[in-house]
């Protein structure tokens, strides 16, 4: 069983490099552009800037050596441009070599910090538009909350990355070679042997228990993302919380995946402990190893007392960027994994792409005709099993059926969420695989049954259906949606936000937002997926007015519920179980009396008994 679990072990850290390795040369790109030669001439220079920096920083202890030397009248072996300089002109030059070290590195930031900042730009902009081209398929099933915390940590671990692994691991790699070279020709081959031990202890020590921390660390990001989740879910369904007054059941179970996460932060903080502890045993004892040295040396009259402080001063030099490298490689580490994670989503593939060269839609008339559609979600459950349907341009036909029946599919298809599976959906003789998805939507507007706006003014949400429309054009749709003079009486106008999802306003008020949309959209095809059947009655039936003015002279496909709002329709397609099983019209179906008369006289009885309960009971004297 040991040999098992070593072999998966030493499987899993090869895998481990291995995804470390493609996501440091996925970043590469990034920092070296084939097209964009100011980036790497930035990084040129930077990198000479941060080599000026180390040499003057490896240099700068042989001045305070000097100047000891100098004040203890033991600086006879130094060379005369030292001597020259005197103690307090060495100590100044101490000072002006500290101070070159720190302005040369402060300029490697000032050179760096465009590409890094051009770099979290584009990787960020690839992520959005990468998430915007996913399926309808993926965005079900992925949790929102879990999404924005992957594209954040991994933003910021391309940031970390590039400034620390550029600026961090490779100087501090040239910075302790160059000490231990310094040490072997100054004072002997058993001063760099101590260095080198002690860094080499050191090194694989931090990254040996670092390996370890990230393990924990990926569980408690996990445990993180559950929780961002679950807040993010239940303050989104804000008003369900309160009409089931869930608020101590979303708490406790938002506590249950902060009771996980607090675990694993405990061991975290442990496990960093223990990593400080071993860190400094390690330096310290080389440390004292280096300074016992030096100190017989002196001792012996081998050294004098100003090698025995550079001697001080290199080793704490290199104690402090070896500290630094705990932190990094840790960072580094789990920058990496939040990048991986970031990188996994990037390569995702997207269900629904356009042909290479495929032209933009042309509509002529606005025809939309299915042809023995098959479609399923799950290969397992077939949804459309062969649906053929024609929408003569300008002509309005209704969907209808009960819930499972494919009416809603039927819409996606069209709007080419997805696929279909078998057969073909054509606008005007064009297969919706053969055009563009960019020109297919510019061509199809949609008013769902619950509009949903974003966290914005009106004004914003109804420019939504063309950015590019004057103030005088936004108000001509809101006129026709019969929301103007609503949106007056507000108290900032057409300013006014509506808060997330637009839940400031009615249910009423958000339809007539969005139908004011998609007017000014004004497309030659429009989808309205039973736009009206979550409101009450009276609401109902001004915003049906409004969308039958709205669908004079385009093709209306309606999916709907309520029968009443679709009985001058064209055409009504019934679908039962993803197959038309009865079309026509409105009277046709009812002398035909099969499911849609069956369905017609349900409701109608339905509205009867609701209207009878509504009157007012009579009052007797």
């Amino acid at each position: 069983m040991r040999r098992i679990t070593g072999t998966a072990t030493s499987a899993d850290a090869a895998h481990g490099d291995a995804a470390a390795m493609n996501t440091i040369r996925r970043v590469i790109p990034y920092l070296w552009p084939a097209d964009a030669f100011w980036v790497r001439r930035r990084v040129v220079l930077a990198m000479l800037a941060l080599i000026v920096a180390k040499i003057i920083s490896v240099s700068t202890p042989y001045f305070y050596k000097v100047a000891v030397d100098q004040l203890a009248g033991e600086g006879n072996a130094d060379p005369a441009t030292f001597l020259m300089l005197g103690a307090v002109g060495l100590t100044i030059a101490y000072g002006m070599a500290r101070l070159s070290a720190v302005g040369f590195g402060e300029l490697r930031d000032a050179i760096f910090v465009r590409v890094g900042q051009r770099a979290l730009r584009k990787l960020a902009l690839e992520t959005f538009t990468h998430i915007h081209r996913l399926s309808m398929r993926y965005h079900i099933a992925r949790k929102t909350g879990g999404l924005s915390r992957i594209i954040e940590r991994g933003v910021k671990g391309v940031d970390f990355l590039l400034r620390f692994m550029l600026f961090s691991i490779g100087p501090l790699i040239l910075e302790l070679s160059m000490v231990a070279i310094l040490f072997a020709l100054l004072f002997g081959w058993q001063y760099m042997v101590v260095v080198v031990v002690t860094i080499t202890l050191y090194v694989t020590f931090t990254f040996k228990v670092t390996e370890w921390r990230v393990r924990i660390r990926r569980q408690m990001n996990d445990q993180d993302t559950d929780a961002n989740q679950k807040a993010i879910d239940s303050l989104l369904n804000f008003e369900t919380v309160k009409y089931f007054g869930a608020e101590a059941r979303e708490a406790e179970r938002y506590d249950g995946a902060m009771k996980q996460y607090e675990v694993a932060a405990i061991k975290t903080g442990q496990s960093l402990s223990f990593l400080n502890f071993g860190q400094s045993l390690i330096i310290t004892s080389g440390l004292v190893a280096v300074m016992v040295m030096a100190a017989m040396g002196v001792q012996q009259g081998i050294l004098t007392v100003g090698d025995f402080v550079m001697v001080n001063a290199y080793m704490i030099q290199i104690t402090m960027p070896l500290n630094f490298l705990g932190t990094v490689y840790r960072e580094i580490r789990q920058a990496l994994v939040d990048m991986g994670e970031m990188f996994h989503l990037l390569g995702q593939p997207a269900e629904v792409v356009d042909k290479p060269s495929a032209p933009d839609i042309a509509i002529k008339g606005g025809e939309v005709r299915f042809e023995d559609v098959k479609f399923a979600y799950d290969p397992q459950r077939q949804i459309l099993k062969g649906v053929s349907l024609t929408v003569g341009p300008g002509k309005r036909v209704a969907l209808v059926g009960p819930s499972g029946s494919g009416k809603s599919t039927i819409g996606r298809l069209l709007f080419r969420f997805y696929d279909v599976t078998g057969g073909a959906v054509k606008i005007d003789g064009q297969d919706l695989r053969d055009i563009t998805q960019d020109s297919l939507h510019a061509q199809i507007g949609v008013v769902p049954q619950d509009t949903v706006l974003f966290n914005d003014s009106v004004l914003y949400n109804i420019a939504y259906g063309r950015p590019s429309a004057t103030r005088a054009e936004i108000e001509a749709a809101a006129k026709a949606a019969r929301i103007h003079d609503f949106i007056l009486s507000l108290p900032q106008g057409y300013e006014t936000p509506v808060g997330e999802r637009g839940l400031k306003l009615s249910g009423g008020e958000k339809q007539r937002v969005g139908i004011a949309r998609t007017l000014l959209k004004n497309p030659p095809i429009l989808l309205l997926d039973e736009a009206t059947s979550a409101l009450d009655t009276q609401t109902e039936r001004d915003i049906q007015e409004s969308l039958r003015e709205m669908g004079e002279g385009r093709t209306v496909i309606t999916i709907a519920h309520r029968l009443s709002t679709i009985s001058d329709a064209d055409e009504i397609i019934v679908l039962e179980a993803g197959e038309i099983v009865e079309q026509g019209k409105h009277e046709t179906l009812l002398q035909n009396k099969g499911r849609y008369a069956a369905m017609w006289a349900r409701q109608s009885s339905e509205e009867e008994a609701h209207q009878k309960a509504a009157k007012p009971s009579a009052s007797f004297g």
